[in-house]
């Protein structure tokens, strides 16, 4: 058996800017992080010549052009799995519709899952890239590239979406710049004072240190200050909304339109 997961992701900023019909005239940059949810595919070989697909729904068919669910249907295409011997599972920690990029998240595993089915080795940029290709040149969807890149590479990261369709991507170690602040700090303590060993007093130190540096990072993406407007909804409030169908993007978008 085969199991793969990507991460689903919140936005930091730039949301929008990579759409094809911005980046391709502005360039657009998006910073992205993973969380710690996911979306699972599962790869099982079958004994009978026939396809098996669980996902929200069922499917059970004989050959690749018969299957409903749309990305399923493109990446075994994309990935010439021509044996209907196969069955695949997706699970995931959160429900779909959600916002948090569930549908790329999806794709990039299931295409990591058929990859290691054939025994490739991909590299982030050439999954991210197979799944908006999926997703945006064969289905047509109106989406971007962010949910796909940052499914495929995990972590903090900033995304530069050229006009001529390349992508640049690094991560943002904020991580690493906390672990070196407390370093720095243990350093200083030790040097100064070579004769302290109590552990508070380096800690001390190393935390106002690591507060100083959040505080920086909030204050250069922006989010300093805006903790007022983020309104807190109450779960009954939530199920309300997910029952009317209002979180659910197509109808917003109808509704909006």
């Amino acid at each position: 058996m085969i199991i793969t997961r990507s991460p689903l992701r919140i936005s930091v900023g730039g949301g929008g800017t990579d759409l094809p019909s911005y980046y391709r005239e502005h360039s657009g940059l998006v910073i992205a992080a993973a969380i710690d949810k996911y979306v699972y595919i599962s790869l099982h070989p079958m004994f009978e010549q026939q396809i098996f697909i669980r996902y929200s729904g069922l499917e059970r068919v004989q050959s690749i052009e018969e299957i409903q669910h749309p990305i399923v249907r493109e990446a075994l295409r994309l990935m010439k799995i021509s044996q209907p011997y196969l069955q695949i599972t997706s699970i995931a920690d959160i429900p779909a519709g959600t916002g948090l990029g569930s549908s790329g998240s999806f794709t990039t595993a299931l295409l990591k899952a058929l990859h290691a089915l054939k025994k490739n080795l991909v590299h982030p940029q050439e999954l991210a890239e197979q799944a908006c290709h999926i997703e945006i040149d064969l289905l047509k969807e109106p989406v971007g590239k962010q949910d796909q890149y940052i499914a495929a590479y995990g972590g903090i990261t900033c995304f530069r979406f050229l006009p001529n369709n390349q992508v640049e991507a690094w991560p943002l170690n904020i991580d690493t710049d906390t672990r070196m602040a407390m370093t720095g700090q243990f350093r200083k303590v030790a040097q100064e004072n070579p004769s302290e060993f109590d552990p508070r007093k380096f800690l001390k130190a190393a935390m106002d240190a690591m507060r100083v540096l959040c505080r920086d990072r909030f204050e250069r993406f922006g989010t300093a200050g805006n903790a007022s407007r983020i309104k807190v909804l109450p779960m009954a409030e939530m199920a309300k909304r997910y029952n009317s169908g209002s979180l659910d993007p197509q109808i917003a978008a109808a509704r909006a339109a």
